[in-house]
């Protein structure tokens, strides 16, 4: 092949306006449809409907993923609106590694969080940290113009693709990449969490017993990444969510499951219509109506000002929503 590799790839791109790598890297890059198969990553599938909630927002996340890379970003938009969410968590992902690949220091992330994905950030973050995962590079904070505190969600993307790429490892052995802060990894369990919710198909029992296997420091941050996943993408029935929340109290974490309930229920509200599964989930996980408990992320994150972006503002914001939850748990 001799000097038709990837630099020269690079290369060539530098004569094209940056926002057109070459044809022959998106290629190359563009995902496989298979890898939303979850059974071919030995996860645990039960029957029924909850299987396809989890493929169906994999699927998704490849589409749009998918789309960035064959110019096609409007595809994303011909998804089912419930759907959509992945399909722009896929395109920042795929905008972020054609970012990092090509040096362009956040320009495609960018121009998709101003335009088509305007409603949609909390999923383009969360898409962004996947791709630093994928490429394995520390997420840092590269991503131009990003919003001072949700750029923090990137982290959790970052948990979430790396465990899901390392699962056996991540969840077996319990241990932590090389490549964070302690910092990060707090908001690196958030998205453990997440995975674990779907690596276990949304059983409350088996996601319960997992998280009980982790030294207590970790479980706040993995309660409340199940609490987002709970909510966000769904998969289980209202008795079982009941019961999750059981499990949770039991722990001693029932605030962090409600905490990364209403941030879930908040990117949900902010990207357009709240689907079913979010309406039922939410006055279990979060004991409030959805619009009460999206009112605690809005709160919070006002009362923290315009100056917030450190890991310590992003901590405080998210114990400003459980403040928030307790109280009114204690007022009923």
């Amino acid at each position: 092949m001799g000097d038709t590799g990837t630099t020269s790839f690079l290369d060539q791109g530098r004569t094209e306006p940056t926002l057109s790598p070459p044809r022959g890297l998106r290629r190359l890059l563009a995902k496989d449809p298979l890898e939303s198969d979850l059974s071919r990553r030995r996860f645990r599938l039960r029957g029924g409907p909850v299987r396809s909630v989890f493929i169906a927002a994999e699927r998704s996340y490849v589409l749009g993923f998918n789309a960035v890379m064959s110019r096609e970003i409007e595809k994303v938009e011909e998804l089912p609106e419930d759907q959509r969410h992945f399909g722009y968590e896929g395109a920042a992902a795929g905008c972020t590694v054609l970012d990092l690949l090509t040096m362009t220091r956040g320009r495609r992330l960018h121009e998709l969080l101003a335009g088509p994905a305007q409603h949609h950030r909390h999923a383009a973050y969360l898409g962004a940290g996947r791709a630093y995962a994928q490429l394995r590079l520390r997420p840092v904070r590269g991503a131009r113009g990003a919003h001072p505190l949700l750029r923090w969600l990137a982290v959790d993307g970052f948990g979430f693709q790396w465990s899901l790429s390392r699962a056996d490892r991540m969840i077996g052995e319990r241990t932590m990449p090389d490549l964070l802060t302690r910092a990060h990894c707090a908001v690196f369990d958030q998205g453990l969490g997440r995975l674990l919710w779907y690596h276990d198909c949304g059983s409350p029992d088996d996601v319960a017993a997992r998280i009980g296997a982790y030294p207590p420091s970790r479980r706040a941050d993995l309660w409340s990444g199940v609490g987002f996943a709970a909510t966000y993408t769904g998969g289980a029935e209202p008795d079982e969510l009941w019961w999750l929340t059981e499990q949770a109290a039991a722990d001693g974490f029932r605030a962090y499951l409600a905490q990364g309930c209403a941030f879930a229920v908040s990117a949900r509200m902010r990207a357009g219509t709240v689907p079913g599964h979010v309406e039922r989930a939410v006055p279990i996980l979060a004991g409030a109506e959805p619009d009460e408990a999206a009112s605690w992320t809005d709160r919070a994150l006002i009362a923290l000002g315009h100056e917030a972006h450190t890991h310590e503002d992003f901590q405080s914001w998210q114990s400003q929503i459980r403040r928030a939850w307790t109280r009114r748990h204690h007022h009923h």
